[in-house]
Formats: C-alpha cells, sequence, structure tokens
C-alpha cells in the first residue's frame, strides 16, 4: 500500500486534500495519470494546502454570487396564461421549462433543472415555486397562473 494525497473528491476513497492508502497499482494506472491525486511527498502535501485554500475561497465568492442572485430572484412576480376549465383546472399543467422561459424573458437566466416543483401546476391561482441557485442557496418566486 502506498500513501497518496487526493486532489478531489472521490467518492469511494475520501474528500479533497485527505491522506489515503491505496494498492500501488490504482494509483500508478488510475489516480496519478487522472489527475486526481499526488503522492504523499512533503512538497505536494504544501500543494495540496495551497489548492485547499484556493478551493475555499472560490467556493465562497460562488456562494455570495447565488445569494446575491437569489435576492433579485425573490423580487420576481411571473404571470403565465395557460387554457383552463370552468373549475379553474389548466388543461394540462404549467412546467418548469415555462417558468424558465418567463424567467429568462425578465431577464433571469436559470436552469429549468434548478426549479423544484413539489408538484405539477394544474390549477389557476397564486403558486410559490423554489428555485436551488447554490446546494445551500434557494429563491422563492412567486407565479400567478390565469386563464387564457
Amino acid at each position: 500500500m502506498i500513501e497518496v494525497i487526493l486532489r478531489e473528491d472521490i467518492k469511494t476513497l475520501g474528500k479533497a486534500g485527505a491522506l489515503v492508502r491505496v494498492k500501488p497499482g490504482y494509483a500508478r494506472n488510475f489516480l496519478l495519470p487522472q489527475g486526481l491525486a499526488y503522492e504523499a511527498s512533503e512538497g505536494n502535501k504544501k500543494r495540496i494546502a495551497g489548492e485547499q485554500k484556493s478551493r475555499i475561497a472560490a467556493a465562497a465568492a460562488d456562494q455570495a454570487a447565488a445569494e446575491s442572485f437569489a435576492a433579485k430572484l425573490r423580487e420576481v412576480k411571473l404571470t403565465i396564461s395557460a387554457k383552463a376549465g370552468e373549475e379553474g383546472k389548466l388543461f394540462g399543467s404549467v412546467t418548469s421549462q415555462e417558468i424558465a422561459d418567463q424567467l429568462a424573458a425578465a431577464g433571469h437566466d436559470v436552469d429549468k433543472r434548478k426549479i423544484e416543483l413539489e408538484h405539477p401546476i394544474r390549477q389557476l391561482g397564486h403558486h410559490s415555486v423554489v428555485i436551488r441557485i447554490h446546494h445551500e442557496v434557494q429563491a422563492e418566486v412567486f407565479v400567478d397562473v390565469i386563464a387564457e
């Protein structure tokens, strides 16, 4: 067994920056050529410490940007028109793609996969939709569904 320092999170081994013991063939044939790990020398330990600091700084910057974007999204109120029956039930449903298109028209680019609908919107009225911007940041957008 040899010791290596992980450069990235690997599900079966550990988090980035961890010192792990692996079989020599696994390190030589997979981890080292793919750039997923370094040999555990003193110089490489210092290099990983520097990379860890830059990774933490980048994560903090990403979260700050997500917080500011979430603040902008919380002020947005969308209106979507859809065909509906007499009792206010929609013929079909409002999808996350339609919400993403309305947000794009309002000047906010959001991937439809980040829009979390608890259930499809199938009624006229006022609905709140959660948008997960970052793994720790989410915003709530209000959607009014009106009849065409």
